[in-house]
This record gives structure tokens, sequence and C-alpha cells, in this order.
């Protein structure tokens, strides 16, 4: 391979991948390191790359994908074989860190549409923008728990499309730690469409979940070691469900706690409930789980007694604008929600639901952990897209509202 052809080929996977070592390029590409070095040094003179200890990270994205299918055969077998582990590394300078979270769970493409109101059946509205963004309730979980101090480990699955590429910008670019995000070389990458309406910032979602479901049981065994190093092992069942199922498994193996958002709703979740620890339903999905129509407190308590029958730990149920509901099987605790001014709704279960998360692999009690959810997820609703989290300082401020609010215990 010729010099030249051999900087296009650096610079594609560096495009690709982000970041590479002096060691991986030499074999991948048959040469000395001290070749590559010299490669490097010369496309980082033209300010393609910036050279960090031991290898490069891309300066700008500067190919399309069409140049990389362009690209000659004996160039193109070099990235027959992608890396599916990425880390980003020194994203908390400065922060104070605590605790650990292991997020396995769905990456999405968010088509959002601001309306006015709802569509009728059979009727076109005009929407007053429309944005495409980052989501899915692993990813923005997993973006709520980096905001809040604690360590993150992501885990999803894209497939073989542009959109494929938003996800590996979006995760590198956030303070999630790091994320091992697999490829499906014949799915699409999971999208939702969303209508956000412009009134009081309730949502209708509709999802395609592409790779989300096609996570094989050999992917979910290889994240053992970070579900054993964590303090708390955060899922939703946005993926497919025996590997969902088999990654609780191992988490309660590991000893490590598990947190369930039984979101979107099947009823195979009675099968994992008893290797579940916390279980964080919304009044639809605790209404499903329970046989019982959560409409108030009273019907709420009567369904988490009814759902922790069924071998969970303790019960969270989320209510919206009426607060969270806590049963541990002993005491119901009542914690009112805190006023918001409501943008979008879209994002509240995952903001509460990662700040939860992350609350508890503080060593927070799990009353503490819930008034700092309920703190981060008002936040959350005053702003657009669901994967636009607060920062953790607004939330300290935010959660000092609950000093003059009573929270009501009973016993069972």
């Amino acid at each position: 391979m010729l010099n030249k052809e051999r900087h296009y080929a650096i610079l594609t996977w560096l495009n690709r991948y982000e970041r590479a070592t002096v060691n991986h390029l030499a074999r991948l590409f048959g040469v000395t390191k001290e070749t590559i070095r010299s490669d490097l040094n010369t496309l980082s003179r033209e300010g393609c790359i910036e050279r960090c200890h031991g290898g490069a990270i891309i300066k700008r994205r500067i190919f399309h994908t069409q140049s990389v299918n362009n690209l000659d055969s004996n160039i193109m077998h070099f990235f027959d074989s992608p890396p599916s582990k990425k880390i980003v590394k020194s994203r908390h300078k400065g922060r104070k860190m605590k605790g650990k979270v292991c997020i396995l769970g769905s990456f999405n493409v968010d088509i959002i549409a601001n309306v006015d109101r709802f569509p009728q059946s059979g009727e076109s509205i005009f929407s007053e923008n429309t944005v495409i963004g980052p989501g899915g309730k692993g990813a923005n979980q997993a973006l709520a728990v980096s905001k809040c101090h604690v360590k993150t480990h992501f885990v999803g699955k894209v497939g073989n499309d542009q959109f494929s590429q938003l996800a590996y910008e979006h995760l590198s670019s956030s303070d999630i730690d790091s994320f091992m995000l697999y490829q499906d070389k014949k799915a699409k990458t999971g999208t939702a469409l969303i209508y956000v309406c412009q009134s009081d910032g309730e949502n209708m979602i509709a999802i395609s979940p592409g790779a989300n479901q096609s996570i094989t049981a050999d992917e979910v065994e290889a994240i053992t070691a970070e579900v054993k190093n964590s303090d708390v092992f955060l899922t939703q069942l946005e993926n497919n469900l025996p590997a969902t199922f088999r990654a609780i498994e191992i988490a309660r193996r590991c000893g490590t706690k598990v947190v369930l958002d039984p979101a979107p709703y099947s009823p195979e979740v009675v099968n994992c409930l008893q290797n579940v620890d916390f279980l964080t339903p919304n009044e639809t999905e605790a209404s499903l789980l329970s046989g019982i129509h959560v409409t108030d407190l009273a019907s709420a308590k009567t369904a988490a007694k009814a759902i922790k029958a069924k071998g969970v730990g303790q019960v969270i149920i989320t209510m919206g604008a009426k607060g969270a509901l806590i049963y541990d099987g002993l005491e119901f605790i009542h914690v009112p929600a805190l006023k918001a001014l409501c943008v979008d709704t879209t994002g509240a279960g995952d903001a509460f639901n990662g700040a939860y998360t992350a609350a508890m692999a503080k060593g927070q009690s799990i009353l503490q952990a819930v008034k700092f959810a309920c703190a981060f997820a008002s936040l959350a609703v005053e702003k657009e897209g669901a994967s636009n989290m607060p920062e953790y300082k607004d939330v300290l401020t935010r959660l000092t509202q609950y000093e003059n609010i009573t929270i009501m215990t009973e016993k069972n």
C-alpha cells in the first residue's frame, strides 16, 4: 500500500471510530510502529488529526459514508471487523465522582414533531417544527446517570446505517464515561416517531426497535465484568427480552443491585421480577402488571401490593404530577412531585430512572433517591427533547424545595 493510500485509510478508520493506538494501526496495516508514527505526524501537521498518548484522535469529521463505500477493495478489507467498545476518558475533570452504574438499553434516533394538538384518526395536521436527535430509553437514562456525578457505562446496539454514526458521535461527546456499542450489519438503528403537544408537553410515541432487538447471548455475557464492577445495573424492555432477562440474571449473580424500568410493557416481565431489586413502573405499566386500574394514590397502593407479591424487591410507581409511591412490603411512602413549567414530558421517565439509579449507586436511601429523582425529572420536563438532561447543581437547588413539603408514610 502506498503512503497516500495508507493515510487515506487511517483517516477513514479514525473518521469511523474517532481514535486508535499506534500498536493497533500497525497490526491493522501490516507495517511497523515507526511507519505509523510517521504517518500520524504527517496527518497531524496537515491538521486532520490530533496526536494523543500512544495514538491519535480525529480532529474533524471530513469523510462521508459515500467516501468509505468508494474505497478500493485493497483498503476496504481493513474495515471488516470494527471494534465494538469505545471508551471516553477524562469526562469529569474537577468533579468528585462516587458510585458506578451499568446500563443495558436502547439507542434510538428520535424524530420529534411539535404540534398544537394530536391529530384525529385519518387527519393531517401541520407541525410547528420537526427535530431529529439522539434518544432511546437506555441512552437517555445513561445520560441522566452521567449528569449526577456517577461513573456511567452504557451498552447498546445500532444498525448498519447512517444513524449509527449519530449514536457514536452522541455518546462520544456526552458525559457518559464509557460505552459498548454493538452493530448489527443486517438491521437498522432503532427509531422513535414522537408527537409533542405544545399546550401541555404531553406526548405520543411509536417505536421501531431495529437493532435494539438483536442483542445476542454472547454480547450479554461480554458485559459481565462491567456489571460486576458496578454498584447498580439499570435496564428497560426496549431490547429483546431474552437478552435483557439474561443480563438481569448476571447482575443478580454478581451481587449488583438491579433497577428495572418495565417499559414498554410486556406481560413476560413477570418472568424476571424475582431478580429485580427495584421496579419503577408508571401508572399505565403498574395497571397492566397488577390488573388494577391506577388512577389515584389509593389505587396505586393496591397495585403496588399486587406487584410486590410477584416477587420484586421494592416497587416505585411514578405518577407524573402526583409524584411517586414507594412500597417495600412494610410501608407506603408518597413523595409529592415538585412544581415545574412543563415543556416536554417525553424524557421524564428516563430522567427519573437515571437519577434514581445514580442516587442509589451513591449509597442514598430509597427515600433520598426518589426525592432526588423527582427533582431531576421536574427540571427535565422544562427542557425540549428526551435526551436534554438538567445539570447536577440545578437539581441540588430544586431539591431544597422538599424542605417545606411533608412526606406521607403509611404502614401496610
